[in-house]
């Protein structure tokens, strides 16, 4: 499901794609079988031959191309028409084994036709079903067989087309997204690279010029504007240093958001909060617990082989006094395995350099449960005592 609503991008994914078509071409089996059982004769057998290929192109043209999108909609109407009218010309030439050619210009009308046209399209096109299999068979007969399955095999593609093509505007949504906030944050770099050094570079600019004039005739006073140049240019390297170590730390709110994003991508369901919890550890206590997040979440896409993975935040007491715990647990293969040589020793170092304990083991439900509990500052308290603070899925 990783690749659903995505073009295809190299050769393995066609012919997945065209396997997962083939397989509903078993509807062909009653034609193929009317032309080979040899009831028709020569020309009747060539002509229907040739009608069959013709009918399997165009319903191949439209559902490969046209699912997800559609380019140029002349192809389209023009495509769909043939379609019907070979159903009709091959059905009403021989019989009732070629019925379930229809089913397929249902399928095309669900998979191609905007779905105010598909809502008429498909009821259409299983009437005139059911009038040409009037010639030979009954209407219950029709309704009990090939119509209702029409229908069904319809409108359940227009169900499927609308999944592919919603799937495909939230991806281009999450891209734009993505895209945004990398402007925003470059945007607010900008900012404050401005506010930090605009200043202190103007200064370092008017005390050079100072200097300069005052060099050869006061060459004490040249001298301490030299000093306060280097003085203000200190400064500004501790500030941008500072700036620099804010931008590169890990925060919880933004390894939560990255982790939601990892599990999604690589097909794992995701209970993960939707922010950090109210009540936070210093700031080595933050880093050390989005360290942890990230650590554990990387495990379980690489590793695990999960279907779902938890994310959880506690606050308790202890003994020790008030920590914040994390905890993520998944349902893959687990094992004791998973705790060696996955940069967990030195987690487990970071985690401990600011009071605080790792925990790695089997978890509940079979699989990996990595657990860190991080001290909070005397003076927090969490909000209540063994209450899990809330998740979202």
């Amino acid at each position: 499901m990783k690749s659903f609503g995505r073009p295809v991008a190299d050769r393995r994914q066609l012919w997945t794609k065209a396997l997962w078509i083939g397989i509903w071409l078993v509807f062909l089996a009653s034609p193929v079988e009317d032309l080979v059982g040899g009831e028709h004769g020569g020309t009747a057998t060539v002509l229907g031959s040739l009608g069959l290929t013709a009918f399997v192109i165009c319903y191949l043209t439209l559902v490969f191309r046209y699912t997800s999108r559609v380019f140029e909609w002349r192809v389209v109407h023009v495509s769909f028409g043939a379609l019907l009218a070979l159903a009709m010309i091959l059905s009403f030439a021989f019989g009732t084994a070629w019925l379930g050619l229809f089913v397929y210009v249902a399928v095309s009308a669900g998979a191609v036709l905007p779905l105010r046209h598909a809502a008429w399209a498909i009821p259409a096109v299983t009437g005139v079903m059911i009038l040409i299999g009037l010639r030979t068979d009954s209407v219950a007969d029709l309704l009990g067989s090939l119509a209702v399955l029409t229908l069904l095999v319809g409108f359940a593609m227009t169900g499927v087309r609308e999944l592919v093509r919603t799937t495909i505007q939230l991806r281009q949504a999450r891209a734009t997204v993505a895209q945004l906030a990398a402007n925003e944050e470059r945007l607010r770099l900008a900012r404050d690279l401005h506010d930090l050094l605009g200043h202190s570079l103007s200064l370092i600019t008017l005390k050079s010029e100072l200097a300069g004039r005052m060099l050869p005739a006061h060459p004490d006073k040249a001298a301490q504007q030299v000093a306060d140049i280097e003085q203000v240019s200190r400064q500004a390297l501790v500030d941008v240093r500072e700036a620099v170590s804010g931008y590169r730390r890990r925060t919880l709110a933004g390894e939560l958001a990255g982790a939601r994003t990892a599990l999604t991508a690589a097909g794992v369901e995701a209970d993960v909060p939707l922010q950090a919890p109210a009540v936070l550890p210093a700031e080595e206590g933050e880093t050390a617990l989005a360290w942890a997040l990230r650590e554990a979440v990387t495990n379980v896409v690489r590793h695990s082989g999960a279907r779902r993975c938890t994310v959880a935040f506690t606050s308790r007491h202890t003994l020790d006094g008030p920590v914040v715990e994390l905890s993520v647990e998944d349902d893959g293969r687990g094992g004791q395995a998973a705790a060696q040589g996955n940069g967990l020793t030195g987690l487990t170092e970071r985690v401990e350099a600011v009071g605080g304990v790792l925990d790695v083991g089997p978890g509940d439900r079979r699989g990996f449960r990595l657990t860190a509990r991080v001290p909070l500052d005397r003076g927090e308290t969490p909000a209540s005592g063994d209450a899990a603070l809330g998740s979202s899925p």
